[in-house]
Formats: structure tokens, C-alpha cells, sequence
């Protein structure tokens, strides 16, 4: 049996949803041939540096690992959806649905053109699916997916579900017309609930908010997969599977894209510090938060935190004042809607960013963390010294 601090009192839930997982990812292994299955089964979860390729995680649109979209039938990837809607809330999987799709909007934006050295650069068949170990209701397993501004992660321990993070949704573009002029937001709650409460803030806590006047070029903690105090911004060019693209015109147009946003957002060294992450929250604490400006936080988290099925969000913890309490809130850059921006919460096993700074600020990233247990870290390390004495 799991027995861990994290799983908090809805481990019944985590048991259903284990289960509805494991039932899926077989269910999805049967339609596969032996290349496939090679392809979309990892090594088993494990505390040593076996695991560390289920350790790694990207957003960007590289190669992820595991079996595309493109390559499976159209049954076969219906049973793919199928597994990863059983990691998402109803609302999530939309969300995730709706942000592949953008991959033909920005296709359309960018001139249909080739890119990242594939025939298609922006490109909704090339998401990942690939299962680590063997579902099943004993010992450990889980499943990844990601592709271009999506990334989702899940760790099983003896039927349990016992790790969602990191989980990381963006939007390129962030904002797209819809007839009769709407607009298409994907993430509009996660931008307009953190902009709303930073300006909700009387003056001196604005003053203690703003870590920075300018915003950072992406969420500072990026795709590193252990989050540690003070690191800072990441160059975009380090956020590819390959250190190079093998395409010398791509690597450049790479490089011309990272120059491009570092003269925008280009930080000095002081300003790296006041906005790299730190292990002690900076912000402002919810406990100085007006009754109005805590529901905001509540909303806000449940953006993130209701990413997780129902049962399995921990959104509920924050029901309780004292836990919500230590909860902090960090702006960096404008207020005004259109400006480039970012925002960090952050307190006891918890960490959230957004940034909304890139391609005059309609490209929005979002990242919901654990920094004691991405990827069922600590699980990994108790379930060793369970096991290997």
C-alpha cells in the first residue's frame, strides 16, 4: 500500500481514478502492434537513474517521447484520448483538446510553412503518448503526454494515484477571432483571475507584489524537472529534446527567435534576482488578503488545481483559512490586459506561474507544480527504502 503524505483523505478517489487509468492504458496497449507498443512503453517508475527519461518534460514543440498521434490509426488514437482523459477534469480535457487544434491556427499564422526540422512544424498529430511500466493495481507505473504547450504527468503506486505534476497548459496564440467577433481563450480564467487580483490590491500591498517591473521572457522554473532556489530564466534554445537542430537554417531562426525575445524582455542581473524563484515565498501572503481578494486566490488556484479529476484536485485544502493563509501571490511586469506579464503563487507544495510575454504578449504559458513530488519524486525515494533495505 501507498503510504505517503500527499495522499490526502480522498485516496478512494485516487483508487477510481487509478483504476479508470490502468483500464484505459491496456485498453489502448491491445490496439497496438509490437513496433508500436516499443515506441509507447517506458521503463518502470523508479528512484534511479532508469527513470530519468520519465523524468524529462518539455512544452515546447519538440520530440516529447512516446508514440504520436500520427502514428496510430484513428482507433487506436481514440483509446489514446480515452487514457488521457481519464487524467483530466471534463473542463481540462476540453482545454487540452482546444490547445492541439491551435496548432492549425498558428500553422495559418505562421504561412503553412515547414519548421523544427519536420514536414510540418505546427502540427496537432505531433503530441505523445507513452506508459512507464505495467498498469495494474500493484507496484508503480504511470503515463505521460505532451506536444507543443501541453504536458501532463501521472504516477501510480500500488493502485493509488499518487502525482499530477508537472502539469502545464499554454496558448499560442493566447487570444484568436471567432465569428461574430468572440474570441477563442483558452486560458482567458488563468490570465483575467491573476491580473483581477493583483490590481484588486491596495497600494502597499501592490508595492510588495511586483517583483519586477518588467516581466521575465517565460515562467521562470521552465521544463527543469527539480525546482530549486534561485533558478532563473532559462534560454529558450536549451528547451529542445536535441541541443541542436540538425537544419542550420532552423538552429538560426531558433537563435533569431531567442534574440528577438531577450530584446524585449531582457533581464539584467539584478533584475534575474529579484524574479528568480526562491524556496521562501515572495509575494504577498493570502492572510493579508481582503475576504473578496482570498475567493479570487480560490478561483484562481482552481484554474490550475481542478486541472486534476474530481476527488483528486486538492483545490479543497484551500477551504481551510490557515492552509490558504500561506498561500503567496507575485506579479512581475504591467497590469494593463495586452502588456507583457507574469505571476507566480506559491506556498507549501505548491507552485504556480503564468506568462503572457511572448509575440507582443498573445502566448500565454501556465505551469501547476509540486516541487517536493513532480513526478512522484518523494514516492519514489519512501517506495525504495520500503523495498531495498
Amino acid at each position: 500500500m501507498a503510504d505517503v503524505s500527499m495522499i490526502n483523505d480522498d485516496e478512494a478517489a485516487r483508487r477510481e481514478v487509478a483504476a479508470g487509468m490502468a483500464e484505459a492504458a491496456h485498453a489502448w496497449f491491445d490496439t497496438l502492434d509490437a513496433e508500436q507498443r516499443t515506441i509507447g512503453q517506458g521503463a518502470v517508475p523508479a528512484d534511479n537513474p532508469s527513470d530519468n527519461e520519465r523524468r524529462r518534460w518539455f512544452y515546447t514543440p519538440t520530440d516529447h517521447g512516446g508514440l504520436t498521434i500520427h502514428q496510430q490509426r484513428p482507433a487506436q488514437q481514440r483509446a489514446a484520448m480515452r487514457l488521457i482523459s481519464t487524467g483530466l477534469s471534463p473542463a481540462a480535457y476540453v482545454t487540452v483538446a482546444t490547445i492541439m487544434g491551435l496548432e492549425n491556427v498558428l500553422d495559418y499564422i505562421e504561412g503553412f510553412k515547414a519548421s523544427f526540422s519536420r514536414e510540418r512544424g505546427r502540427d496537432p498529430g505531433m503530441y505523445y503518448l507513452r506508459v512507464f511500466g505495467e498498469p495494474g493495481d500493484e507496484g508503480l507505473w504511470g503515463w505521460r503526454f505532451g506536444g507543443h504547450h501541453v504536458s501532463l504527468h501521472n504516477l501510480v503506486l500500488d493502485g493509488v494515484l499518487v502525482a499530477t505534476t508537472p502539469c502545464f497548459l499554454g496558448a499560442n496564440p493566447a487570444v484568436s477571432p471567432l465569428l461574430g467577433g468572440a474570441v477563442n481563450r483558452p486560458l482567458a480564467r488563468v490570465e483575467d483571475l491573476g491580473r483581477d487580483l493583483m490590481r484588486s490590491l491596495r497600494p502597499e500591498l501592490t508595492a510588495r507584489a511586483i517583483l519586477l517591473p518588467k516581466a521575465p521572457s517565460d515562467f521562470v522554473t521552465v521544463n527543469l524537472t527539480y525546482v530549486t532556489d534561485g533558478d532563473g530564466v532559462f534560454p529558450l534554445v536549451g528547451m529542445y529534446r536535441a541541443e541542436r537542430f540538425p537544419d542550420p537554417v532552423q538552429q538560426a531562426q531558433l537563435k533569431s527567435l531567442r534574440d528577438a525575445i531577450a530584446e524585449v524582455t531582457e533581464l539584467s542581473d539584478a533584475d534575474q534576482q529579484a524574479v528568480a524563484y526562491s524556496m521562501e515565498p515572495r509575494g504577498v501572503p493570502a492572510a493579508e488578503f481582503d475576504a473578496e481578494q482570498r475567493e479570487m486566490l480560490r478561483a484562481l488556484l482552481a484554474t490550475y488545481l481542478d486541472r486534476a479529476p474530481a476527488g483528486v484536485s486538492p483545490l479543497h485544502r484551500y477551504d481551510d483559512d490557515a492552509a490558504l493563509d500561506t498561500v503567496h501571490f507575485a506579479w512581475a511586469g504591467p497590469t494593463a490586459p495586452g502588456e507583457p506579464h507574469y505571476y507566480r503563487v506559491q506556498g507549501p507544495r505548491l507552485l504556480i506561474e503564468w506568462d503572457n510575454t511572448q509575440d507582443n504578449a498573445n502566448h500565454g504559458h501556465s505551469v501547476w507544480r509540486d516541487p517536493l513530488s513532480d513526478f512522484g519524486l518523494d514516492v519514489l525515494a519512501q517506495h525504495r527504502a520500503a523495498h531495498h533495505r
